[in-house]
């Protein structure tokens, strides 16, 4: 009786131990693809707990979320023969499990692979300048060019960004001393902007000043007004040409009205002295 409940309680062990076998937990980030004899069942399993056949049926648990491969930094040349290095990140996600199950034997490897080569072999085909100042396109280009393998593998390109570009010391000392001469040139271009538009405002101003004579006066006032704020001890005041000469033409007729008088005492002395004729 004895030997006979040992057998029972050994057959349900041995029950339990192979449906437990056959119980898989596929979570929500997960799909199962499921071989039979390594033949494909469909449909893929859905996230929740599933039975397959024990020891005759094998499942693959593929996560469906974003993933981010990380490429490490290539070295290549651009279209303008410059040795660069540039690194990437890539967001993909795996979009029919079967595929990336079927179809390649290691998707993340894989994608991985493709990704490097499709990095240097767009930076070869794009300027300097146009890496450094238009990530977007090259961004875009390097998209299209690693989802045309991965899509037979099941695998959706989600972003790609290209992270830095290293420059040799060389390139980046040529770009520092182009960036400053730039930044030279503007400042020139402004500062003779600002003289010609400084030029045109004062000769208008002298324009107004030559049509009413006063108004060098208010401005030399005006100019006493703004010293004398200052408060210091020592007043300068300028004179203007135009006061100068107003002084000296004053001043020659003065001396004309001087030497005109004496002519004429001596001409009415001397006909005193000859007297009646």
């Amino acid at each position: 009786m004895t030997v006979v409940w040992t057998a029972i309680v050994i057959i349900v062990l041995l029950v339990l131990l192979i449906v437990g076998t056959g119980l898989r937990a596929v979570q929500q980030y997960q799909r199962g693809v499921v071989l039979r004899f390594g033949r494909l069942l469909s449909p893929v399993r859905q996230p929740g707990l599933r039975v397959i056949v024990p020891f005759v049926d094998r499942m693959e648990k593929v996560p469906v979320q974003t993933l981010v491969l990380d490429v490490p930094a290539q070295g290549a040349i651009t279209r303008d023969n410059v040795s660069i290095g540039v690194d990437a990140v890539v967001y993909f996600r795996v979009a029919d499990p079967v595929k990336a199950v079927i179809n390649v034997s290691d998707y993340l490897h894989a994608t991985s692979q493709v990704a490097q080569t499709s990095l240097r072999s767009v930076i070869g085909r794009v300027d300097l300048d146009t890496l450094l100042t238009d990530r977007d396109q090259v961004n875009g280009e390097l998209r299209g060019v690693i989802e045309t393998p991965t899509d037979e593998w099941g695998i959706s390109i989600d972003r790609v960004e290209t992270k830095e570009v290293s420059l040799p010391e060389g390139m980046q000392r040529s770009m520092s001393r182009q960036a400053e001469a730039e930044r030279d040139r503007r400042a020139r271009v402004i500062n003779a902007d600002g003289e010609l538009q400084a030029s045109q405002k004062l000769a208008e101003a002298a324009d107004a000043m030559e049509a009413a004579p006063g108004s060098l006066q208010l401005r030399l006032l005006q100019t006493v007004v703004d010293v004398a704020a200052e408060k210091n001890s020592t007043l300068v005041m300028p004179f203007p040409v135009e006061l100068l000469r107003f002084f000296e033409h004053a001043t020659g007729q003065t001396t004309e009205a001087g030497t005109a008088s004496p002519q004429r005492r001596d001409d009415r002395d001397q006909i005193d002295r000859s007297g009646p004729t």
